[in-house]
């Protein structure tokens, strides 16, 4: 998991926009080093996020967004009714299968952005409030979004993860090289 995002090679615009992505993503899956599920599942703030949650609804968010450029039904897809239960672990889902979902869907990701004839392709968005009227919007547009959806979400995680134990982002970077802070 990558914390310093290298340079791309010279025109290399996919490998860069899906090297930001992985940051992002990185930082998200280290908040949850060295925590039990129910330190994972626990609520630091008056917010109902909590770091499994998290984790859950990133895995989730960047599905949707794939299967929306890839213009295929997705049987992850949150209706208003369901929105919060992408936001915590329920039945038998743990952090390890939730970490193993995301894998599969980040494969794919990377396969489909390396693979789609054109950055500049665009796929309907879906009818929302907040998208306009039959919006559409590029594979380009939709990996930055990712980096700015992970980015955000990673933002609160390190907030979350401050609360329960102190530990920082840069001491959980060392935490997974196996180094101390």
């Amino acid at each position: 998991m990558v914390a310093l995002v290298p340079p791309e090679a010279h025109g290399d615009e996919r490998g860069a926009l899906l090297t930001f992505i992985e940051a992002q993503r990185a930082a998200l899956r280290r908040s949850v080093l060295g925590l039990t599920g129910e330190q994972a599942a626990s609520r630091t703030t008056a917010s109902e996020l909590s770091l499994s949650g998290l984790l859950k609804h990133a895995a989730e968010v960047e599905l949707n967004w794939l299967r929306l450029a890839q213009q295929r039904p997705n049987d992850k897809r949150r209706s208003r009714d369901t929105w919060s239960e992408g936001f915590r672990l329920s039945g038998d889902e743990t952090i390890d299968g939730v970490l193993a979902f995301w894998d599969d869907v980040v494969k794919e990701l990377e396969e489909f952005i390396r693979t789609v004839p054109s950055l500049d392709d665009t796929f309907p968005l879906p009818e929302a409030p907040w998208f306009p009227k039959d919006g559409r919007v590029s594979m380009r547009w939709m990996a930055l979004h990712l980096v700015q959806e992970f980015g955000r979400h990673a933002g609160h995680a390190d907030i979350i993860r401050e609360s329960l134990d102190g530990k920082t982002s840069f001491e959980l970077i060392a935490m997974e090289a196996g180094q101390k802070a």
